[in-house]
C-alpha cells in the first residue's frame, strides 16, 4: 500500500468502542493513535535501492488473485524474506506490502506507516487474522504497490483488532486504528486474492483513474 489520505466518515455508533462484529456484547475500547514497539529482530535501513530484491506484480497478474497459504514454519528462510520485502517496500515508497505482491504464496505481510522515522521498527504480520471490526467506518483514499498511480477512496472498519505471529514466531494481538487498521486490512485482502479497487464504490472515477494509468477495469473483482 502506498501512502493515503484519509477521511473519517459519518458512520458509527460509538467513537469510544469497537464492537466486536460477531459478539457485539463484549466491546473493546478504542484507543488513540498509538506508537507501535515490536522487537526489531530483522533491521533493515528505511531507504531506497536502485535494484529492489523483489519484483512487485500488478494488477492483471493471476498471482495476485490466488488465496495465500498459512506459513507452517519460521525460520530463518522467513526472515530472509520478510526482509527483502521490506527493502522492496522502501524502495516503492510503500507503507505496506504482502507477499502475494511478490509472487509468493503466503500469509505474510509487512507494515510501515512511519517511514520517515528510522527509529520506528516496521510490523511483520505472519498468518495474520482479524478477530474483531470497529462499527465505526472510516473513508481514505488508498493505493497499491501492484496499481502504481492509482488513489481511490475506500470505506473500512475504522478499528481492527489482530492476531498473528511476529517474526520470531511468537504469537501477538494488536488492537490498531486509522492509518494502521486501514494498511492492515489492505494487506491482507492481499491474501485472499483481494485488491483495493475490488471494494471501489464509485464505478466511474474507479473505470477512469484505471484507464488513465494503463490498467483494465476488467481485472477488478467487485466484493459486496
Amino acid at each position: 500500500m502506498t501512502v493515503p489520505y484519509l477521511e473519517a466518515s459519518a458512520s458509527c455508533y460509538n467513537k469510544d468502542v469497537i464492537a466486536n462484529t460477531d459478539c457485539a456484547n463484549t466491546p473493546i475500547k478504542r484507543s488513540n493513535p498509538i506508537q507501535i514497539t515490536m522487537p526489531a529482530v530483522i533491521e533493515v535501513e528505511k531507504k531506497k535501492l536502485k535494484t529492489p530484491p523483489l519484483a512487485i506484480s500488478h494488477l492483471g497478474d493471476r498471482v495476485l488473485r490466488q488465496p495465500a497459504k498459512r506459513v507452517s514454519k519460521v525460520d530463518n528462510d522467513l526472515r530472509e524474506l520478510v526482509r527483502q520485502m521490506l527493502q522492496t517496500m522502501y524502495s516503492e515508497d510503500g507503507i505496506g506490502l504482502a507477499a502475494p505482491q511478490v509472487a509468493v504464496n503466503k500469509q505474510l505481510l509487512v507494515v510501515d506507516s512511519d517511514p520517515e522515522n528510522a527509529a520506528a521498527p516496521p510490523l511483520v504480520l505472519i498468518n495474520p487474522k482479524i478477530t474483531r471490526y470497529s462499527n465505526e467506518l472510516a473513508k481514505g483514499q488508498e493505493g497499491c504497490l501492484s496499481i502504481p498511480g492509482v488513489y481511490l477512496d475506500v470505506v473500512r472498519p475504522a478499528a481492527i483488532e489482530v492476531s498473528f505471529k511476529d517474526e520470531t514466531g511468537r504469537p501477538r494481538t494488536l488492537k490498531v486504528n486509522d492509518l494502521v487498521a486501514r494498511v492492515i486490512q489492505h494487506e491482507m485482502d492481499h491474501l485472499n486474492g483481494v485488491m483495493f479497487v475490488d471494494r471501489v464504490e464509485n464505478a466511474i472515477a474507479l473505470n477512469q483513474e484505471l484507464q488513465k494509468h494503463g490498467f483494465s477495469v476488467k481485472d477488478v473483482s467487485k466484493v459486496s
